[in-house]
């Protein structure tokens, strides 16, 4: 950039010695008038194309900035596969076309749950300003927005979104979702040029966004466990290492529960493990449906879980347990009529790291179990709650 500023001086600078030279030598012809202008008229003529210059090397020094800001842009969307961070590239990429006031990017999860990032738009808008493609359903190079608004709503909000234009997201054909730009200046409307850069992004942007996506999806099966659906035990050890040290770091609470069905070695024994496996899989549904979803569901390994409660108590967690512990002994599971837990619950401490934590957390399990079972135990406490 600094070798373009000084270049586009060099010229500027070059072009005003020219001038300056033909003035000069026009006013030593002796003439006063020359092809019917005075020197002065010739002055001003000259600083009038020196301005005009000026104007267009300050106009090609911004073209070229965008254009290396582009390029930069482009050139990072092919080195990441985070989506969060395709997204936000792919957005600022967006928001720095001329006009642009906000951007939008819709596609979809590989959950089939609709997918929607945003670049200076509320929730509220970018739920109204979602699109879905023209109405008969056929392919489009692009789409335009506008809006109409009374003027009482005008008079309340001089902010809202006047027009918009969206292009498709491809990869090899194939439509992923719609990229967008909005202005909220009603006097201002994008131009095909505009469009263009739109769709020189959305070229690039689509197969970087599908690549990344395909690499969350690939890495939130692997954190699974194949039999439960919930969360699997490296997962969880991960997890925990981080809310504890995010706990820390912001002085927040944090809550665990370590539990675990009781008996099920002997379930296994007189049914068999295949059944044991489908008796696993239907407590662990139920576990899902009863914990929220801030929390951590986990299988940390053979019939023991783990259930990580980010900005909770104690009392949190022996809510929690008893919701678990109702959902899994409430019905019949299997051949095996009702079945309960034991657990053990713990709150961090100052001192905690993650293994420490975890300990706690087990060891109260454990005295749960040798206290008759279908317990729950506070770590560093004798309480024992049914």
């Amino acid at each position: 950039m600094t070798l373009l500023l000084v270049a586009a001086s060099a010229v500027l600078g070059t072009l005003v010695v020219v001038l300056a030279i033909a003035l000069i030598r026009r006013a030593r012809t002796g003439s006063a008038i020359i092809g019917g202008q005075t020197n002065g008229t010739a002055l001003a003529e000259l600083n009038e194309r020196i301005e005009q210059l000026s104007s267009d090397l300050e106009s090609a020094i911004q073209r070229t900035e965008e254009e290396r800001r582009r390029s930069r842009f482009l050139g990072e969307l092919a080195g990441s596969i985070d989506l969060d961070e395709v997204l936000a590239r792919t957005l600022e990429a967006a928001g720095g076309i001329s006009g642009a006031d906000a951007a939008l990017v819709t596609t979809t999860g590989f959950d089939g749950q609709p997918l929607v990032a945003t670049l200076g738009l509320s929730a509220e808008e970018a739920e109204r300003q979602a699109i879905a493609g023209p109405p008969d359903g056929r392919a489009a190079r692009s789409i335009g927005i506008s809006y109409r608004y009374g003027s009482e709503e005008l008079s309340q909000d001089g902010s809202l979104i006047h027009s918009g234009v969206a292009v498709p997201l491809l990869r090899e054909d194939e439509q992923l979702g719609f990229l967008t730009i909005f202005t909220r200046s009603g006097a201002r409307s994008f131009s095909e040029d505009d469009v263009g850069e739109l769709e020189q992004l959305a070229l690039r942007a689509g197969p970087a966004i599908e690549n990344a996506r395909r690499f969350r999806e690939a890495r939130q099966l692997a954190d699974l466990d194949a039999l439960t659906g919930l969360h699997n035990r490296r997962y969880f050890h991960e997890t925990l290492a981080r809310e504890v040290s995010r706990a820390q770091r912001y002085d927040r609470s944090l809550a665990l529960i370590v539990f675990d069905l009781d008996d099920f070695k002997a379930i296994n024994d007189r049914i068999g493990h295949l059944a044991g496996d489908a008796v696993l899989a239907d407590a662990a549904e139920r576990v899902r449906d009863s914990v929220r979803s801030a929390d951590f569901a986990c299988r940390v390994g053979g019939d023991e879980f783990a259930v990580i409660l980010p900005e909770s108590t104690l009392l949190d967690a022996d809510q929690l347990y008893r919701r678990i512990q109702q959902s899994v002994s409430s019905r019949p599971i299997g051949q095996e009529g009702r079945l309960f837990l034991s657990a053990g619950v713990t709150d961090m401490r100052p001192e905690d790291d993650a293994v420490s934590f975890f300990q706690r957390a087990d060891d109260a399990l454990y005295r749960a179990k040798e206290a008759g079972k279908g317990r729950m135990v506070t770590a560093g406490s004798n309480a024992v709650g049914s």
